[in-house]
């Protein structure tokens, strides 16, 4: 597996405003809500906001008001990145599964 780069970040948070208001009036970033999921957007790069845990799925095993997580892309066959995971330790929370990516489903 050869990491790539980050293609998104994921934020929760318990006031929207306050979160649009920094993200947007203070940096600058543009927001948009698709199908109710609340995105800043600046260059390529993307952040999605949940405002409230479990909003949206897949999640973090121990999501919380005030967390981040983010999606890494990779250089390789996705089932043999997760087989080389597992085989290092790691837990899978959620096997394979298609996601909402910066530049589009993957």
């Amino acid at each position: 597996m050869k990491l790539k780069n980050i293609d998104h970040l994921v934020i929760t948070t318990s006031n929207l405003e306050a979160c649009r208001h920094f993200y947007v009036d203070i940096l600058g970033m543009n927001h948009r809500v698709v199908d109710g999921q609340h995105i800043l957007e600046f260059g390529r790069e993307k952040i999605n906001i949940h405002t409230y845990v479990g909003e949206f799925t897949p999640l973090a095993k121990h999501a919380a008001v005030g967390c981040s997580d983010f999606c890494l892309i990779a250089e390789g066959d996705i089932y043999e990145i997760k087989r080389n995971l597992e085989y290092a330790g790691v837990e899978i929370i959620e096997g394979v599964c298609e996601q909402a990516g910066a530049l589009g489903l993957m």
